[in-house]
């Protein structure tokens, strides 16, 4: 899968995607120290085990460069930001049940808008899955010759005979 390219200071506003899912009851936010756990366990529950390794290299940051979704004090999605390596987005997940509600759109902008803060006039999507997604809701273009990229896991196979 390629990675993509993002302008950072061409980001859509996002005060009307936090809006549209407070309506829902839902809430956007970093994560505090002592929640550092159940994150991890339950992006390798929902997602991965590498996917919560990269979520775990968030909580290296203060704050953590990560968020997570939550409804009526439950987890239903996270994006991650500065953890695969720096500059890049990602991982992100939301729970089946919670899609369609524009979760993973407030997520994204979120983490975006930070590494914008951060100083960043660009960011990577590392791995891309839904290339249309991201190019409608952010303007991202594909990276041309970036697959497989960072995400290479040849080398490890060969080093492991596997």
């Amino acid at each position: 899968m390629p990675d993509m390219l993002v302008k950072l200071y061409g980001l859509p506003n996002l005060h009307e995607p936090m809006e549209q899912i407070e309506r829902h009851g839902i809430r956007i936010r970093r994560p505090s120290p002592w929640e550092k756990v159940i994150l991890i366990d339950w992006v390798r529950e929902h997602f991965s085990p590498a996917w919560s390794s990269e979520c775990e290299a968030a909580f290296a940051a203060i704050p953590p460069s990560c968020f997570m979704a939550t409804q009526k004090d439950t987890l239903i999605g996270f994006a991650c930001y500065d953890c695969t390596r720096k500059n890049f987005f990602g991982p992100t997940g939301v729970a089946d049940r919670a899609r369609g509600r524009g979760v993973g759109l407030a997520l994204l902008l979120s983490s975006l808008h930070a590494m914008r803060d951060n100083g960043y006039a660009y960011a990577i999507i590392g791995g891309v899955g839904p290339a249309e997604y991201y190019a409608k809701a952010v303007g991202a273009t594909l990276i041309e010759g970036s697959s497989p990229g960072i995400y290479d896991f040849g080398l490890l196979r060969r080093e492991h005979g596997t």
